[in-house]
């Protein structure tokens, strides 16, 4: 009995998850992915109405700084669309996740990290500096799981056909699997 057991956790150990199919698949996905297209509908929703109407209400400084914030937002949230996308092409099946760790599909969002904020956030209205601070929450969180991804990515290894499919077999046998 020992010996099967020690074959058991062998075959545990030499099975590979690949987090980014799975990441793909999963609830955390949906749920950021709706957070953040949410966010990015919101973001243009008040910019192109409530928010244009505040910022003719303020004053020169303030209104230099509501330029450079709100072009700073919608930059950042177009970074955070464009990796939710490509992760979704993952999810749909129209790229692989070594496809989307490919150089060309990279959105490097640790290049994108926020300047300083302008000093006069406080005269900005609450409405920009509220979405200001939800898309900087959101893009830690993507950078996280950004480099999590990166980091768990499958190195260029030689295929091996038996350990394929014993991963297929423990996928859809296991104690996890085939979801049942």
């Amino acid at each position: 009995m020992s010996e099967s057991k020690n074959r058991n956790e062998t075959v545990h150990q030499d099975v590979t998850v690949d987090f980014g199919s799975r990441f793909a698949e999963s609830e955390l996905f949906s749920e950021i992915f709706q957070d953040g297209m949410g966010l990015v509908e919101l973001t243009a929703s008040y910019l192109d109405g409530p928010g244009r109407q505040e910022s003719r209400a303020l004053g020169r400084n303030a209104a230099m700084a509501y330029a450079t914030e709100s072009m700073r937002l919608t930059t950042r949230l177009m970074q955070l669309a464009s990796w939710l996308l490509l992760q979704r092409a993952v999810k749909d099946g129209e790229m692989t996740p070594k496809e989307a760790q490919d150089e060309k599909y990279r959105i490097n969002l640790a290049e994108a990290s926020d300047a300083a904020r302008a000093d006069v956030s406080e005269e900005l209205p609450a409405s920009l500096n509220d979405l200001i601070t939800r898309s900087q929450r959101l893009f830690e969180r993507i950078k996280h799981l950004d480099e999590m991804l990166n980091s768990c990515a499958p190195a260029d290894a030689p295929q091996n056909p038996v350990s394929d499919q014993m991963s297929i077999l423990h996928a859809a046998f296991g104690p996890n699997g085939g979801g049942r």
